[in-house]
Parts: C-alpha cells; structure tokens; sequence
C-alpha cells in the first residue's frame, strides 16, 4: 500500500512523529524536577507540610513522565540507524559523542538519584533526599544541554573538516559544543519547559479550585504557578526575539519562511501578520500585514532591507507554508501565556488570585499549551532546516538510508498504533494522577466535617462530604 511513496518522505514523517511524543515528555520532565527541588526547599525551610504534600503528590506524576520519555527516547535514537544510516555514518563521529556525552553525564546521575528521590525521604533523611532531588533536575537540564549542542551543531555546524570519504570529523570540539546557536536555543528551550511545566500546575490548581477538592495545596500550587509565568513568559519572549536575530544571522532561509517573505523588500519588509502562503505563486494570499514591522523588529530600522526567497535557489527553499504557520502559533500561545501571566498579577493586586473563576477557567484551557507550543517551536525549527540535515552542508535525500518505502510505511503505521495505544494510556492515567489530588487535612469551615462520628449518627447522609 505505501508502494507508491517517497521512502524519504515516509521517514522524515516517521522521525517527526516519533520525536514529537518524545519531546513532550522531557519539556515536562525538565521543569517538574526543577518544580519538585524547589517544593522541597521550601518545605526544609518553611516547615510548612503543604509544600511535603504537593512534592508527593508531583513526584509520581514526574515518575510516570520520565519513563515514558526514556522510553520514546531509545525507540526515536534507533532510526538513526535504521532509516537514516548514512546521516548517521556522515556525521556520526560528531553526533554519536555528544549523544554519549548525555548518557554518561545527564542519565547516569538521573538514574543514580532518582530511585533516593522516590522512595528514600524516610531512609536518607531530609537532607540528603533534597541533594538527590536536585541532582536529579540538574540531571535533567545536563540531558538537555547536550542534546541541544547536537540538535544546534545540525543547524549552524562548526568546528569541523569533510574528510575523504565525506564524514564530518572533529577539529575543535569547543567550536562544535558551543557553536553560534546553541546558547540561544538552550535558553530557549529551557524556558519553554519551565513555562510548560508551570501551565500543567497551574491547570491542576486551577482545576481543583473550581471544584473545591483541596483548596490550600490547589491555591499554593496555582500561586506558584501563575509566579512563574508571570515571570517567565516575558523572559521567554525576549530570549525568543534573540533566538531569530541569530537565525536570520545564520540560517535566512528559515526566517525568509517564517515571516513569508516570498520577495525581497529593500525599503522595508512588513510584517504579515496571517495569510495563505501560495509558493505556487511565490506570494502570500489574504495577507494581514502591518507595513515595515518585519524590518524594524529584524533590524531595529524601519526602513532595513530584507532579502526574500526570491535570492535563492528554490530548490534549496524550505516548505513555507508548515513554517509560516507553526510559527505563528508558536508566537500566538506565547503571547497567550503571557497575558495570563499578567492577569494573574492583576488579580493578585486586587486579591483575588483564589476566587476569580475565570481566571481559573482559562488556566485550564491553557494547560496543554505549552506543550503545544514547544511542538511548533521544534517543527519551526527543524522544518525550516530543510532541505537540509546539516545545514549548508548535507542534505536530507542524501542522508536517508537506501531502503524501500514499504518498509517505512509499515513500521510507521506499527509505531503510530503502538504510540498511541502506550503513551495515550500513559497520558490518560497522569490526568488520572492529577484529578486526584488529595484533600487537605484540615478542611475549610465551610465543607463542613468530615466522617465526624457524631456528625455520621447525627446525620447518616452527612458522611458523603468525606469521598
């Protein structure tokens, strides 16, 4: 049945799928660690015993998450060797290092500590628990920096020769560790994860304080919450617009697709703000576009030329259209998250960051965006690469191993079935997780009691306020 498509196309979508549910699980994974140490801190330092309540009751959440990253993780690495053998010959002796690096820094000390974070609080004692919790989310943002020092020597390579039978070799392993993306992409990322992470606790909170179930630990985790994203989000903004200055830097083509510039502008680009990307007609259709903002916000100049797509050869353009709208969504849910960020604070002033239902409301509708935003972030990104996978230097039909396209089709159909029945069950029994957030121990006035003995044979309907 898959006879008839491109074998390269069936593996580039098989690689996107698989990275895409694992890429959910470590932008969770990655800021619930840094959420646990810091509930931990403040429990050690405060003696309040809601932060002890809300660090158990995350912690199997973020269990359940880092296993099925790890998991989505080993199944996504295989196809280096599989559908994409000669990327993995070609560039291998760069790539494969840093990937072990990860390994014997990152998820060894991951692995080494987690098992004292989950189980060992009444076997080690607070204190070095709390070291084996911050070990853990230090863990976590190590795997991170590798893998993104491998993701970004992809996009901006450096520090490297072509040797005679065309594999990159090392020469200079600073340049190739910190080569000119990938501070920006760190940060990024990072920060995309503590945003993502801050928008699932603060759905929960949310959650529980409209239903009422546990209103101390579900104001504590919201307050935290809404800090972070208060504080984050305009962080985040910043790091982003800095993240594209140094991609129009390095890889113009990405930007020229981001923004649809199909044509150069050479008094000033605008910047389009919706329309249908027709590369047909080389144009943008329906465009909604304000005049010369593209060239301010690119060059801080009104008036800054900015060359289009029409510069260069258009076999070596990327697919505008998936980039031109994974972009904007990007840039739409960040701009959402900080206008929650700021009606929080505004809420906060008026006192009433606990009791505005609306507020809550639409913290619940924006827990997944996070996660939704990191995906489009990563599509932006390596989509706009294209047609590369080194870029400037390999490109994509010459990294593809030399396999048929049934094969790829049938085991994408097999991983799209088995991914969807795990990690959908997975997902499932973490919603689970959250919705059961125990009740406080000591329940407002207003609840009434709970399965009171004198209350149970005053009433015998009364006791239904204790399930």
């Amino acid at each position: 049945m898959f006879e008839s498509f491109d074998a390269t196309i069936l593996a580039r979508i098989q690689f996107a799928f698989t990275v895409s549910f694992h890429i959910i699980f470590p932008a969770f994974s990655i800021g619930l660690a840094s959420y646990l140490a810091v509930l931990e801190a403040l429990w050690l330092w405060k003696k309040d015993e809601v932060y002890l309540e809300l660090f158990n009751f995350w912690k199997t959440i973020f269990a359940v998450a880092f296993g099925m990253g790890v998991v989505s993780g080993i199944v996504m690495s295989y196809q280096f060797g599989t559908n994409w053998s000669v990327f993995s010959d070609k560039a291998g002796p760069i790539i494969g290092p840093l990937m072990g690096y990860e390994v014997l820094t990152a998820f060894f000390l991951e692995a080494g500590f987690l098992g004292v974070m989950l189980f060992g609080l009444n076997r080690v004692g607070p204190r070095l628990h709390f070291l084996a919790t911050v070990m853990v989310a230090i863990g976590t943002l190590i795997s991170a920096t590798w893998i993104l020092s491998a993701n970004s020597w992809m996009q901006t390579p450096r520090g490297f020769e072509i040797n005679e039978v065309g594999q990159f070799v090392p020469v200079d392993w600073w340049a190739i560790v910190f080569n000119p993306s990938f501070p920006y992409r760190l940060v990024h990322m990072v920060l995309a994860a503590y945003l993502t992470t801050a928008f699932v606790v603060g759905a929960c909170g949310a959650w529980h304080l409209i239903r009422r179930t546990a209103p101390r630990r579900a104001r504590k985790m919201f307050s935290m919450a809404m800090w972070m994203a208060a504080i984050v989000a305009p962080i985040q903004i910043f790091a982003g617009d800095m993240h594209g200055l140094n991609t129009l830097e390095h890889q113009p083509a990405k930007v020229m697709a981001m923004e649809g510039h199909y044509q150069s502008h050479p008094d000033g680009a605008p910047l389009i703000l919706f329309g249908i990307p027709n590369s047909a007609e080389k144009r943008v259709d329906y465009a909604i576009e304000v005049p010369k903002l593209s060239s301010l916000i690119l060059k801080h100049d009104l008036n800054a030329p900015l060359t289009g797509l029409d510069t260069i050869a258009e076999e070596l353009h990327p697919p505008v259209g998936i980039v031109f709208w994974s972009f904007r969504i990007m840039v739409g849910l960040g701009f959402a998250m900080l206008g929650i960020g700021l009606w929080s604070l505004w809420c906060r002033y008026r006192g009433t960051l606990d009791s505005n239902t609306w507020l809550h409301r639409a913290a619940v509708l924006m827990g997944p965006a996070g996660f939704v935003a990191v995906l489009a972030g990563w599509v932006t990104t390596e989509v706009g690469r294209q047609p590369y996978t080194v870029y400037g230097h390999l490109l994509t039909k010459d990294s593809v191993a030399p396999i048929a396209a049934p094969a790829v089709g049938a085991s994408l159909l097999a991983f799209i079935i088995v991914y969807f029945f795990v990690f959908g069950a997975g997902t499932f029994y973490i919603l689970r997780l959250m919705a059961r957030l125990p009740r406080d121990p000591t329940p407002d006035l207003d609840e009434g009691p709970i399965r009171a003995a004198g209350a149970a044979l005053a009433n015998p309907h009364g006791g239904h306020h204790g399930h």
